[in-house]
């Protein structure tokens, strides 16, 4: 028989069957596929008496309910309600949508409802269905299964048997796959959470839960096979999670238990270099293992000899861009693709390199990593070996661990404490994709979900929802697990502002708790900072008290300031026009062509500006103090305009991160590369790169500096080097290898728009900075830092304290343009951004009897040296674009 023939048989015969049985007396009738699931879910179930359903439809003589099941034989009736002002203050986005009250003879239905495809519907009084639309879960969730937030979760060691636990509160089945077998699991009511207790030799085997949920993307009931949120460990390329104990010595460097942290600092004096762990090594021919973990542990190497300097002289802590496990590199060598190019053959201005990179971006080594996949196991990738695929398990996957370990080991050998930079704001994926771990196993949960249902995505990517409860409860379980198992002295929080200030308070209070005596660390030194910005669908509160900059003020945790940081610089980081000038880059004083400067007037006025916005910045970001402005103006902090925001925010020193450049945007001799005039001599550029990095080290509160910015590090005009492989991105310690610029047109995706401006820049051979140049910028900052480091006055811990020691004399009306002079206790700082030699005449210092600061004064730069104080007049004399620092004897 034919395969045609065959299935038009068998279709008949089924037909006749189907006819036969509905024939057949109380033969119920023949069910209906169910309708396809709405593609919006405009209803909300927000607490198990309460939705809320946007554009809600008139019932008209019909009704509204919940609907579950494959043909909603599941009711759960609707009444026009209100919302209480608990629920209301709980989520205001949607105070004015209609609300409603589940019956309260259905209620005992909420949870086997959840467990199901469920819909909200308006039908006719004769029974039709008229509308529809999809129901979104958390806020039920967080209401139904509350004590799940005190549940451990994941692989739980007791006495070398391992627990694992999952939550998966809408799923109808749950079961482990576990090396090649499958295990039933048992679910718990009241927290929604299945678990499974197993034997001592489950541990290092690979596991994966079968997780049998409805999930809206897919308009069915499906079983995904997915890895475990909460996974301590992985395979190659985190194809299964590894039943890991952290606690296990094998999983430990030699001396771990007995590991000797530098000295914490506070927060406010927290010096730190920001640093990508495969840029640090990957073009350091001296490193034993580049672009791995253990990079840290080559002692004798060009980049940890540099660390170390930077350490001696005040630098406190390194913070790693993303290091764990991310969604974006293959983490097999033999999967990594690489440019198949002579990348260093092409001219300095060609097109070619960044083409030809282009080309394997997708498949390479290389990613920033903000492309989280799980939250809390190092990224295999940095490993020496990954892990094996599951039945071949050589190395197991812990390499990783031990690895990430002995990384942290070594920073701390090196005088430095080490700072993870989260990504807790986003996934890589949601839905259905197989990136998703979090959505496959909760659909519709973790992910913070519009009005119509769909995931936001403002942060460039599948945007979370830390609010929820068990997300926040991940968010601190995952940073107390670094902080104890992994010793890590900090964390920097992507896009903080994301997060709820509750939230990020309780990651707090939890680290608070830990101590040495019980978990091995002072949780109490561990740092918190972020980036505090102010948009999206949560921006201005719309949802819940953000964790933005002015909402954090006086809580200890620290966020970026980017007032002072626009102007050093110049203009913003979005210019269409690169050449934008600001105080560190010759606005006014040293301008270069573009009309995008505007006139002389307008120059000086914006310069005058940027110099109140610096001040600020000097003080800390503080909020409430007092000082002369430009205009002659006695003004606050937060007087001080940034873009119709206050460019003061801060409460105290320490809740404002000072910074000229990060990973974001152009370095920061990539910015003065655009800015300055092109003739400027290279020399003149590391002398204006030094003093733009003044303005964050000299600071009151926190600071920080993307690595090799000392050393004038270039991407050769990148302003967004996420995916731009080894080749723009590495580090280059020895001098003789140059810093980076003239690498080749920047990758086109970001600044194919630049390309007109960078090209004439690249082709200049003048502005690639030699040995001299570099090793003097770097000699010049390291000065700096260790009298940051040494004199007490730039620590300062309230808002009076610097109010009373830190002043600027010369602030006012009269004010030199592209000068700031500040006095700081027994110190005078003079910043001169000028191209001329200055005189700052300060009467009240006249007689005093100051001198450079012995640091510059026996220090690497001779320039400075030059500086000079008349003592009659008060008057500070100090050399083109110089940063001299003197002390009162």
């Amino acid at each position: 028989m034919t395969g045609t023939l065959r299935r038009t048989v068998t279709a008949i015969a089924a037909a006749l069957c189907a006819a036969a049985a509905a024939a057949l007396p109380g033969a119920a009738p023949a069910q209906a596929a169910p309708p396809p699931y709405p593609a919006k879910a405009e209803a909300q179930w927000i607490d198990r008496d309460t939705v809320v359903w946007k554009g809600a439809p008139d019932p008209a003589g019909g009704t509204l309910q919940l609907e579950s099941g494959p043909d909603g034989d599941r009711r759960l009736r609707l009444a026009p309600g209100t919302l209480t002002p608990a629920e209301r203050a709980k989520y205001p986005h949607l105070k004015d949508f209609p609300a409603f009250t589940v019956d309260p003879r259905d209620r005992a239905e909420a949870a086997p409802a959840l467990r199901d495809r469920l819909v909200a519907t308006r039908r006719a009084a004769d029974g039709s269905l008229r509308e529809t639309t999809g129901v979104q879960l958390p806020g039920v969730l967080d209401d139904l299964y509350a004590a799940a937030s005190r549940a451990r979760l994941g692989p739980v060691f007791d006495h070398g048997r391992p627990t694992l636990a999952l939550w998966a509160p809408t799923a109808r089945t749950v079961a482990l796959e576990l090396d090649g077998r499958t295990v039933p699991m048992t679910r718990d009511d009241r927290t929604g959470v299945w678990s499974v207790r197993g034997e001592r030799g489950w541990t290092g085997k690979p596991y994966r839960y079968a997780v049998t949920v409805f999930a809206p993307a897919a308009g069915k009931t499906v079983t995904n096979k997915v890895t475990d949120p909460y996974a301590t460990g992985l395979t190659a390329d985190s194809e299964y999670s590894l039943v890991t104990d952290l606690a296990d010595p094998r999983l430990a460097p030699k001396g771990w238990d007995r590991l000797k942290k530098p000295a914490a600092v506070p927060l406010r004096d927290a010096r730190i270099q920001e640093l990508h762990i495969r840029d640090f090594s990957v073009a350091d021919r001296t490193s034993k293992h580049p672009g791995q973990y253990l990079a840290f542990t080559d002692r004798s190497s060009d980049g940890m000899q540099h660390l170390r300097k930077l350490a001696r002289t005040g630098t406190s802590h390194v913070h790693l861009l993303p290091a764990f496990d991310l969604g974006t590199i293959p983490e097999k060598r033999a999967d990594q693709a690489a440019p198949d190019c002579d990348l260093a053959a092409y001219p300095p201005d060609s097109e070619k390199q960044q083409e030809c990179v282009a080309k394997t971006a997708g498949k390479d080594a290389y990613n920033w990593g903000y492309d989280p996949l799980h939250y809390t196991v190092p990224e295999g990738s940095y490993a020496s070996d990954p892990g094996a695929p599951p039945g071949r398990q050589a190395g197991g996957g812990t390499a990783r661990t031990r690895e990430f370990r002995s990384m942290v080991q070594g920073l701390n050998g090196a005088g430095l404490r080490t700072v993870m930079d989260v990504v807790y704001n986003h996934t890589v994926a949601s839905g259905q994709d197989p990136k998703s771990v979090l959505d496959r196993i909760v659909p519709g949960y973790y992910h913070r979900l519009l009005d119509d249902g769909t995931v936001a995505t403002s942060t460039c990517c599948a945007n979370t929802a830390p609010e929820h409860t068990m997300m926040g409860k991940l968010v601190v379980d995952s940073i107390v697990t670094w902080a104890k198992e992994y010793k890590v002295d900090g964390f920097r929080f992507d896009l903080m502002g994301h997060h709820p200030k509750a939230g990020i308070l309780a990651v707090r209070k939890a680290l608070d708790a830990l101590t040495v005596h019980k978990d091995g660390v002072d949780g109490k030194a561990v740092v918190l900072y972020g980036e505090g910005w102010n948009f999206g669908e949560v921006a201005d509160d719309a949802r819940f008290v953000q964790a933005t900059q002015q909402n954090m003020a006086g809580t200890g945790i620290a966020t970026f300031d980017d007032r002072a940081r626009d102007a050093v610089r110049g203009g913003g980081p979005f210019d269409a026009d690169p050449r934008v000038q600001g105080f560190a880059s010759g606005l006014f004083t040293d301008p270069n062509s573009s009309p995008a400067n505007g006139t002389r007037d307008e120059q000086k006025a914006r310069l005058l500006h940027y110099q109140d916005l610096i001040k600020v910045g000097l003080t800390g970001g503080l909020a409430d103090y007092t000082f002369t402005d430009s205009s002659g103006r006695t003004v606050k902090g937060s007087q001080v305009d940034y873009n119709g925001a206050p460019a003061g925010y801060a409460a105290a020193p320490g809740d404002a991160l000072a910074y000229a450049d990060a990973h974001d945007n152009e370095t920061l001799f990539d910015v003065l590369a655009y800015k300055l005039p092109q003739g400027t001599k290279a020399a003149d550029r590391a002398r204006m790169q030094v003093l733009a990095m003044a303005t964050a080290t000299l600071s009151q509160g926190p600071a920080l500096s993307q690595a090799g910015s000392d050393l004038l590090r270039s991407k050769s005009l990148d302003r967004n080097s996420f995916d731009s492989g080894d080749w723009f991105n590495a580090l280059h310690w020895n001098c003789a290898d140059g810093n980076g610029f003239g690498r080749g047109l920047p990758p086109a995706a970001d600044n194919k728009d630049k390309w007109p401006y960078a090209r004439p820049l690249l082709a200049d051979p003048a502005l690639r900075p030699g040995c001299d140049a570099i090793t003097a910028a770097s000699a010049a900052y390291r000065d700096l830092t260790r009298i940051r480091a040494t004199e007490p006055d730039f620590g300062l811990a309230t808002t009076g304290e610097v109010q009373q020691a830190l002043s600027f004399p010369l602030s006012g009306a009269g004010e030199t343009p592209g000068v700031i002079t500040m006095r700081l206790g027994r110190l005078v700082v003079v910043l001169n951004a000028t191209p001329e030699q200055q005189r700052q005449t300060v009467p009240a210092a006249a007689g005093a009897p100051y001198a450079l600061h012995p640091v510059q004064a026996r220090g690497a730069d001779p320039v400075v040296r030059t500086s000079s104080y008349d003592a009659k007049s008060g008057t500070f004399t100090v050399p083109a674009r110089t940063v001299a620092v003197f002390t009162r004897g």
